[in-house]
C-alpha cells in the first residue's frame, strides 16, 4: 500500500509524512527522491542537497544546476550564462522523476512526499492520497519562524512556492493542484496539529 502527501508550503506535510511513516512502519521518501532524481540526471548529490526548499520548483533547480555543471550543452544563445531553465531540460527531468516514483511505488509499503505523487500514483487502488493545508497567514508564520525571515519575505517563499508546485502540476499534467477531488483526505494542520493530520492518516490507512 502507499500513501502520497501533497503539501501547501509551510504547512508541515514532509513533518506529517514522517509521523505517518514511523506510526506504520513504512518507508519514508522525502528528499531521497531528490537525490534518486540527481543521480539519474547525473547531478552531484552534494548540489542538490544544497539548493534550498523555497523558491523554484524542485525540477527547476535541478536543472539549473544541470546548466550550471555543463554548460557547454546550452551555450546557445547564452542560456548557460544568464543562468535559465531550459524548457526541454525540466520536461526530460519530469519523466525521470516519474520512473523514479513508479520504482519506489512497486515496493509498497511507502510514503511519498510532494512531486506530484498523487497524479502520477492516481490509478493505484492501494493508495492513499493526502493533501496538507493550512491558512495562508498560519504557513507564513511557520516558514518565517523555521527560516528566520520577515513576515513578508516569508509571505513571498509561500506564494511563490505555491505557485510553482500549482504551475508544475498544470503545464506537465493538466491538473488543478488545489482541487479537493483528487485526494482521498485534505487535512487542516493549523486545526488538526501535525500529530492529529498524522493520526487520521494512520487510521484511515489501518481501518480496513
Amino acid at each position: 500500500m502507499l500513501v502520497t502527501i501533497s503539501r501547501q508550503y509551510g504547512a508541515g506535510g514532509s513533518d506529517v509524512a514522517e509521523r505517518v511513516a514511523a506510526a506504520l512502519g513504512w518507508r519514508l521518501v522525502d528528499n531521497e527522491l531528490v537525490e534518486q532524481v540527481a543521480a539519474r540526471a547525473g547531478l552531484p548529490a552534494a548540489d542538490v542537497a544544497r539548493l534550498e526548499e523555497r523558491g523554484a520548483s524542485f525540477i527547476e533547480r535541478l536543472a539549473r544546476t544541470l546548466v550550471a555543471a555543463t554548460p557547454e550543452l546550452f551555450s546557445a544563445g547564452g542560456a548557460a550564462t544568464r543562468g535559465a531553465v531550459p524548457e526541454f531540460q525540466e520536461a526530460d527531468l519530469v519523466r525521470i522523476t516519474e520512473t523514479v516514483v513508479a520504482e519506489i511505488a512497486a515496493g509498497g509499503n511507502v510514503v511519498l512526499v510532494g512531486r506530484a505523487t498523487p497524479v502520477l500514483l492516481a490509478s493505484e487502488r492501494d493508495a492513499v492520497h493526502v493533501r496538507v493545508v493550512a491558512p495562508r497567514d498560519y504557513r507564513i508564520g511557520v516558514v518565517a519562524r523555521r527560516l528566520g525571515l520577515s513576515a513578508a519575505e516569508a509571505a513571498k517563499a509561500v506564494d511563490d512556492t505555491d505557485a510553482n508546485r500549482a504551475r508544475y502540476h498544470r503545464q506537465y499534467y493538466k491538473r488543478d493542484w488545489e482541487e479537493p477531488t483528487g485526494y482521498h483526505l485534505v487535512l487542516n494542520t493549523a486545526a488538526l496539529g501535525l500529530s492529529g493530520a498524522a493520526d487520521l492518516i494512520t487510521w484511515w490507512v489501518t481501518r480496513s
